[in-house]
């Protein structure tokens, strides 16, 4: 196995290659091995219990001008070092799940596997931004096995429903073209409809459990049905074998 190695020296060790070229590179495997990790939950997921938590998976690295705005607003200079050290959702991967119960379960296999080193976590959506914003941030750390070393490679894994990456979606291409200072009202209906989204959110989870409870409910009406049946089947049957052997006895008398 290969000596491990942070992603700073792991650059150096490509002085001939250039830096960017070499960061991108690492920051790409990694995408591939969470993606490839998250593939088999799901997978996993859908053939034990017959049911997909993730409804799609969004990967994006990074644009280097994202990048350069990011560390002028953190008061850092722009550099291969400062973005690998301050810089830790170059690599992303968004994980949209259908009910907010589903990101927890998520959240928690991810972090069941023994390869996956994980950073942090932020909580959005018990601590919502002041914008309204909900998600489930958690930034892993995934270790690269190149020829003759091991790079821990960070990613941050967002994971939210289909209803809060809708609202950020917008309040993201909102925001934009007010660059950051949109009015007062913009935000604050931007708030309302946050809340809308949270109510929907909770309106669906409470109709798939009212659902799930039903289909148990069933389910176990079923068996008691197949029970009772089959009992019937079996007492009928030992009535059968009683009635016939009853003449055979009486004639041997």
């Amino acid at each position: 196995m290969g000596e491990e190695v942070r992603m700073q020296d792991a650059i150096k060790n490509y002085e001939d290659v250039d830096s960017w070229k070499t960061v991108i590179f690492l920051y790409n495997a990694a995408l591939k091995e969470v993606g490839t990790k998250l593939d088999i939950l799901n997978d996993e997921f859908q053939h034990v219990h017959r049911y997909n938590p993730i409804e799609h998976i969004k990967t994006r690295i990074k644009t280097p001008e994202s990048i350069v705005k990011k560390l002028k607003r953190y008061g850092y200079e722009t550099s291969i070092e400062n973005m690998v050290k301050y810089i830790n959702d170059i690599a992303g991967v968004r994980l949209i799940c259908s009910f907010t119960s589903d990101i927890y379960r998520l959240a928690e296999m991810i972090g069941n596997q023994s390869d996956l080193k994980v950073l942090s976590i932020k909580d959005y959506i018990k601590n919502p931004k002041e914008s309204g914003y909900k998600s489930y941030h958690m930034l892993v750390s995934v270790p690269i096995f190149l020829s003759d070393s091991v790079v821990d490679t960070k990613v941050e894994i967002q994971i939210r429903t289909i209803a809060m990456d809708f609202w950020a979606s917008l309040e993201h291409k909102i925001y934009y073209k007010f660059e950051g200072n949109a009015p007062e009202y913009i935000s604050r209906d931007l708030q309302e409809c946050a809340e809308m989204v949270s109510a929907l959110d909770e309106k669906m989870l409470s109709l798939n459990e009212a659902i799930l409870a039903c289909v148990e409910e069933e389910n176990q009406q079923k068996e008691l049905e197949q029970g009772a049946q089959m009992r019937r089947v079996i007492g009928e049957a030992i009535s059968k074998e009683a009635a016939q052997k009853k003449p055979s006895s009486l004639q041997k008398e």
